[in-house]
């Protein structure tokens, strides 16, 4: 690997890479066990909404999710198209490799169709990054721009450390070069939540934007802190505190849920995975550790009206046959149900 991009590890980033994963993993069991295509569709057009606020689209979050719906909305027209191709490319990020240089450029490709002469080529002039009329940052020289690209991608593909710490190092590394003529804000979120997606599925539909859209001044401060420093360390910390926020809205959205209701769509799901293949204390079992992680085999025990030796057996019965498994020391661990997969990359 020839180029690592300046940033320090620092106690700060350790600590907030711990609680974030922390939490990714909270949101990972409502995520798998409580899909709500509506709460994802909602934030997806929250996502978009902030994302283009931030590049000063016109269009209210109504006026966006009417745009998706195939309203005609009284706006500017390239405010719309904006929606529209932002729309798209969020939906086609399934079919993205994160650590593909080509697919970086379809992506652009889609964002920006229709709104730059050339979409999905790097630009051949000088571009900066501004704060309204401001400049923070003068982008790097056209003609190196190729090659610190590809540099770029080669450090994201070698590259050993956190994913949390590599997304938010990429995202600094790409506002600095700013490769295309416009759309590099837009593309660098999209991509930046791409790479958190490929880590962990949550992050398909977490509206990581909206929390920078909330901070935008602090977002700007970090950029251009980092661009002086010419170390993306503040712009790192910056972006996992961010996505920390994010993760703990969610997971106070699933909080708010009707506990009836948490606890029917949980039991749906785990007849659904599981069938014939548990008995019935069993998936009840599986049931209360989903909701709380934390439980001990006497308070499972008090739970369901059993003794507990028979809640020791069926939780061993349970691990042995690989269904869930235990995670961390007896007194401070807690219980992983492993009917939740997570295909993410580790």
């Amino acid at each position: 690997m020839s180029y690592t991009p300046p940033f320090q590890n620092t106690a700060r980033i350790v600590s907030l890479v711990s609680e974030a994963s922390e939490l990714v993993g909270q949101v990972t069991v409502f995520d798998g066990l409580n899909p709500n295509p509506t709460l994802r569709r909602e934030n997806q057009i929250r996502t978009i909404h902030s994302s283009l606020l931030i590049e000063n689209n016109t269009l209210t979050l109504d006026q966006v999710t009417a745009v998706l719906d195939g309203k005609h909305v009284l706006a500017p027209p390239k405010d719309v198209r904006e929606v529209q191709n932002a729309y798209e490319a969020y939906d086609a990020a399934a079919t993205f490799d994160p650590y593909s240089f080509d697919d970086l450029l379809r992506a652009h490709a889609l964002m920006m169709d229709g709104l730059v002469k050339h979409p999905g080529c790097l630009r051949n002039g000088d571009v900066g990054v501004y704060a309204g009329d401001v400049l923070i940052h003068a982008g790097s020289p056209a003609s190196i721009v190729p090659k610190l690209m590809q540099e770029l991608f080669e450090w994201l593909g070698s590259a050993e450390d956190h994913p949390l710490i590599k997304g938010s190092v990429f995202h600094y590394e790409f506002e600095f070069i700013h490769p295309f003529a416009d759309g590099n804000g837009r593309t660098g979120r999209l991509w930046h939540s791409l790479l958190l997606r490929s880590w962990r599925p949550v992050f398909a539909w977490l509206p990581i934007e909206t929390l920078i859209h909330r901070n935008q001044a602090a977002y700007y401060d970090a950029l251009m802190e980092a661009g002086k420093q010419a170390d993306g360390t503040v712009f790192v910390e910056f972006m996992l505190r961010a996505i920390r926020d994010a993760l703990r809205d969610v997971l106070q959205q699933q909080a708010n849920a009707p506990s009836e209701q948490i606890n029917e769509q949980i039991n749906e799901q785990i007849n659904e995975r599981l069938g014939d293949e548990c008995t019935t204390r069993q998936k009840r079992i599986l049931t209360a550790v989903m909701l709380d992680q934390s439980l001990t085999y006497d308070a499972l025990a008090v739970q369901l009206g059993v003794s507990s030796a028979t809640v020791r057996r069926d939780i061993a019965e349970l691990v042995r046959r690989g269904i869930m498994h235990r995670e961390g020391a007896r007194k401070n661990g807690r219980w992983v149900v492993d009917v939740v997969k997570d295909e993410g990359r580790s």
